[in-house]
């Protein structure tokens, strides 16, 4: 898999000419179209006043529609919240923060523009002097990093008759994960198993199944007292559980490994990591690249997450890595 290339000469011409708003009809626009001008027909060929009265009534709600929605568009400051954790095809919170210095907006819709990123944000009310974030669910096609190159913000507002766009150019990049699965195999023998009283299935002060009750020492944590059974015995009893084993395990990525097979042991390690690191085990990674040492925790996992979506992308430049990061 290679590394997200610049676009196309065309695709740069074609943005750099763009317009600064671009205008589309909505359905409900197409049909007040034909009427007026059916009613434009009806009103040359009588010559009724009363027509041509009406004629100018609807052409000029498309004038008023035209410029109450500029209106919406103008003064807006949009940035880029960005993502938690992005997964590969499956929705995942986004978040943008929008504002305006003056005025009001109104039926605010936002999505990225020329990203392969589904999905959109709506705001009914934007006040003046006020910066509201916007969620969003959207939808990556596959994991890896994604270029972004700009914010859409889309306004049906007054009327629903036309929807005007704004694009606001927001150079960054997003790292998609390897989408959440099942694993189909197990990951293999541990590289290490208990050593001395840390690994004893027996030893207490752990996280595991409770071994019984002992009076609270002076200077122990009262986190583990066992209020009902102190309160029945009348002394502070504190609760002793099994502290469980904890082993090591190396995941490693095959070299040579191209397109879906690629994709498929991508999600197989990332769903290994996650049940052994869940079960407080110690995982580290082995890629054809790099390795991770083995460690415990939330951050290893996403230490994991963040090495296997850049598997295939080794070639992207430092400045997108620094972004994504």
């Amino acid at each position: 898999m290679k590394a997200p290339a610049r676009p196309p000469f065309r695709a740069r011409l074609r943005a750099f000419f763009r317009p600064p708003r671009t205008l589309s009809v909505t359905k409900t626009g197409r049909t007040y179209l034909v009427v007026t001008f059916g009613v434009g027909l009806g009103a040359l060929n009588t010559g009724n006043n009363l027509l041509y009265l009406l004629l100018g009534l609807l052409l000029s709600m498309v004038v008023v529609s035209g410029v109450l929605s500029e209106r919406c568009l103008r003064d807006l400051t949009v940035r880029r919240v960005g993502a938690d954790a992005a997964f590969a095809r499956e929705p995942f919170p986004y978040r943008w923060a929008v504002s305006r210095k003056a005025g009001h907006g109104f039926a605010l819709v936002l999505s990225e523009d020329l990203s392969p990123l589904v999905g959109t944000g709506r705001v009914g009310h934007l006040p003046a002097g006020r910066e509201l974030v916007v969620r969003a669910d959207l939808a990556a096609p596959r994991r890896g990093p994604v270029r972004l190159s700009g914010v859409r913000v889309t306004t049906t507002w007054p009327l629903g008759l036309f929807a005007k766009t704004r694009v606001f150019s927001l150079e960054g990049t997003l790292l998609v994960y390897p989408r959440r699965g099942y694993a189909c195999r197990e990951p293999g023998p541990a590289e290490t198993g208990p050593q001395g009283e840390t690994g004893s299935p027996r030893h207490h002060d752990g996280t595991g199944d409770v071994a019984g009750l002992r009076e609270l020492a002076p200077g122990e944590d009262a986190r583990r007292i066992h209020w009902k059974k102190s309160a029945a015995a009348g002394r502070l009893l504190k609760v002793e559980r099994e502290r469980e084993e904890r082993r090591t395990w190396r995941l490693s990525l095959d070299a040579g490994l191209t397109g879906e097979a690629l994709e498929r042991r991508c999600e197989e390690v990332a769903a290994q990591a996650h049940q052994l690191l869940d079960a407080g085990h110690e995982v580290g990674l082995q890629l054809p690249e790099h390795t991770l040492r083995p460690a415990a925790g939330a951050s290893q996992e996403r230490r994991i997450l963040q090495a296997l979506a850049w598997v295939g992308f080794e070639d992207v430049d430092a400045s997108t890595k620094q972004e994504a990061a």
